[in-house]
């Protein structure tokens, strides 16, 4: 099993330094790494855009539905209408992307009597394309697992179908049921979800061609609206048990009055929860891209010194770049897995009941 390992992950490093010689070599003989521009590539990869980019030419782009509200009403079209600096023109107005070092870089602007505006943009652009495909194949997945115990009972499915469930089982038996007791089925659809949604979305970003690509769990707009729902869901559906202990904590007085400052601290860590959450996907998922990227590029920058050092420089950069996406593929389960575990812990501290409610059913059955 070993010996198989390693000759997969041998022929895996010949398949990659095959594919990228012949853009080292053309490097090297250009003798100009000032075409190579690190920066712009990496943030071109980590943001978003109006095409799909495809691997090792970003010049050459999938082209996406453009759908703005500008002056004159809705206009749609494909981006490729508009790319490498090409503007388009339909009816009265003329819509461009704006370059890198104009009033909105990298957005779409509308030309109305001779000035810069950004119209009302719903563009499709690649991080929404992206989030589409992620939650389709969320949808598809859970949907697959329903369909075998729909028709085969309790018959213990196989390949997908069986890992699926065992990855559902293992984070609602592990995180959610023992956290949340008897409340777990009430928010287990939306804990669930969210895991396998983040966990498609980190997997599908480590890909490099369509439909992956995409580093949807880096963009912080991304990771910010699945942290606040968990915060609208453990403060809207918070026990009054909860908000007491948040505006009244049962400490000495003297810290609530006349000076509140537990409740002013308790208040205060309403807010971080959610911003925890949101900057430790992200910074974790944006940082593994980065490197991978950044290892990559090295193989070019030092392609430009010459044969020899492209060639040593290659086989060390693809080395650790596919032990880079061994460690991120892992890494991509464990974020899905704290994230899910961190929303589990905040939605219980919403739950949770006083000493009085907790007994009061039991006193109750007693009487009875």
């Amino acid at each position: 099993m070993l010996k198989r390992t390693i000759n997969k992950i041998a022929l895996l490093l010949v398949i990659l330094f095959a594919m990228i010689s012949p853009l080292t070599a053309s490097a090297s003989s250009d003798g100009d790494s000032s075409k190579i521009n690190p920066k712009e590539i990496i943030f071109e990869h980590l943001g978003d855009g109006y095409g799909w980019e495809v691997p090792f030419n970003h010049h050459v782009r999938i082209p996406l539905p453009i759908i703005v509200w500008g002056h004159d009403g809705f206009h749609c079209f494909m981006s490729s209408k508009v790319d490498n600096g090409k503007s388009y023109t339909q009816g009265n107005a003329t819509f461009f992307i704006s370059p890198k070092d104009g009033q909105h870089p990298g957005k779409l602007v509308e030309i109305v009597d001779g000035k810069e505006y950004r119209p009302w943009d719903f563009s499709i652009t690649k991080n929404v394309c992206a989030l589409f495909i992620a939650v389709i194949l969320v949808i598809w997945s859970v949907l697959s697992v329903a369909k075998w115990h729909k028709t085969m009972g309790h018959k213990a499915p196989r390949k997908f179908v069986g890992a699926m469930e065992s990855l559902i089982t293992f984070v609602y038996d592990g995180v959610i049921k023992p956290t949340l007791g008897a409340k777990a089925p009430k928010f287990a659809p939306y804990l669930l979800t969210v895991f396998l949604l983040i966990l498609f979305m980190n997997l599908l970003g480590l890909v490099v061609v369509f439909p992956g690509g995409a580093n949807l769990t880096g963009n912080i707009a991304v990771t910010l609206v699945l942290a606040l729902i968990t915060f609208f869901i453990t403060n809207f559906m918070g026990t009054k048990h909860y908000w007491k202990e948040i505006l009244w904590p049962d400490v000495p007085l003297w810290l609530k009055f006349p000076i509140p400052i537990m409740p002013l601290i308790e208040i205060f860590g309403v807010f971080t929860k959610p911003a925890a959450l949101t900057v430790r996907l992200f910074a974790n998922m944006m940082g593994g891209h980065m490197i991978i990227i950044v290892l990559t590029l090295l193989i070019f920058i030092f392609g430009a010194m010459g044969a020899a050092v492209a060639g040593a420089t290659t086989v060390v950069s693809v080395f650790f770049s596919v032990f880079m996406l061994l460690i991120d593929t892992l890494v991509s389960f464990i974020q899905a897995y704290v994230f899910t575990m961190l929303s589990t812990l905040f939605i219980s501290f919403g739950q949770e009941e006083g000493h009085h409610e907790q007994h009061k059913p039991a006193t109750q059955s007693q009487q009875n």
